[in-house]
């Protein structure tokens, strides 16, 4: 397993250099001048190249890309042009309100679609299977923005339970950051009354981000539980007089779990990437919303950091998954 483990780590790190240096490249050979995109449509000549020297792009390419590299590996992702403030502190400011809204939205569609996906397996054909299929045609089909501007309208603008965007309301204040994710840092902190209103705003973005990985975990998980429950093994089990809820949540439920988790794995990266809208639509200060304005007021630094924050983590994550592979099915650490 240690060596298995290497093996991955080894991978993660090729790929994420090949990541870094793709985005060198979209950014100093796709067509355009980036010092003149710098320096704004109404430069001179003698600001652009004063732009030019000030960011290296006046040097070779390959030492461009030394230095880019350099610079990643230091933690240095330039600054924003906008707020002249370091991409790398902005990052660290938007990046836990998106990676808390993923985990909540994640946790909604594991623990909502594997017992579905489970339960709809058992009762194929009945009410419960038509009610699920339903629901993963929905969640594939509804268009995110669309979705929460529903959720808004009906929840909060007509019954008022919910809030319609924000983190916290403006007269709210943030306790101090122990982990940077709010809805942990309030309860670290025993602030339970800020804990119950981040909670309350968090809950509708979560959802319609959830909605679609919900659906994906839910007919994944359903057709290999059915599968499974089909194998000879369950066969066996059942003749052997074991109860039916051991055979569906032990035996049949772990070996449907191997696809299950790469879908887990896939839609988490979906979900880093789709924030944009979800949070544009809920004004969820996050690195969804800031790539947004960024690339508005073509600020292309904090364009490439939120490119490179999301790949890693989207690379971490299927790092983990494979990892969690190897846990549950011994085999696939040899065969790699």
């Amino acid at each position: 397993m240690i060596s298995f483990t290497f093996r991955k780590v080894a991978v993660l790190i090729g790929t994420m250099i090949g990541l870094a240096a793709l985005t060198f490249l979209i950014t100093n050979v796709a067509p355009g001048d980036p010092a003149r995109l710098v320096a704004g449509p109404d430069a001179t000549n003698d600001m652009v190249e004063t732009i030019r020297v000030e960011y290296g792009l006046d040097r070779p390419l390959i030492e461009q890309f030394a230095i880019y590299m350099g610079d990643l590996f230091t933690g240095n992702l330039g600054r924003s042009i906008v707020s002249t403030r370091p991409v790398l502190d902005e990052l660290a400011r938007y990046v836990p309100a998106t990676l808390e809204l993923v985990l909540v939205a994640m946790a909604l569609g594991i623990l909502v679609g594997v017992p579905f996906g489970m339960l709809s397996a058992v009762y194929r054909d009945r009410w419960l299977d038509q009610i699920t299929r339903i629901l993963s045609i929905s969640g594939v089909a509804l268009p995110a923005f669309w979705f929460g501007i529903l959720l808004q309208l009906f929840f909060a603008v007509r019954l008022e339970w919910l809030p319609v965007s924000g983190q916290l309301s403006l007269t709210a204040l943030a306790p101090e950051p122990i982990t940077h994710l709010l809805l942990v840092d309030t309860l670290l902190r025993g602030d339970f009354e800020t804990f119950r209103e981040a909670l309350s705003h968090i809950i509708l973005p979560a959802v319609v981000l959830s909605f679609p990985c919900l659906a994906s975990i839910l007919r994944v998980n359903r057709a290999e539980m059915i599968e499974v429950l089909q194998s000879d093994h369950v066969v066996a089990a059942r003749a052997h007089g074991i109860s039916s809820t051991r055979i569906v949540t032990i035996y049949a439920l772990k070996n449907a779990l191997l696809p299950t988790l790469a879908i887990i794995g896939l839609r988490f990266g979906w979900m880093l990437g789709s924030t944009v809208l979800v949070e544009t639509v809920f004004d969820w200060p996050g690195i969804g919303l800031y790539a947004v304005s960024s690339a508005l007021a073509s600020d292309f630094k904090p364009v490439i950091g939120v490119t490179l924050v999301i790949g890693f983590m989207f690379m971490v994550t299927n790092t983990f998954v494979d990892l969690a592979y190897a846990w549950i099915d011994p085999r696939l650490r040899s065969a790699q």
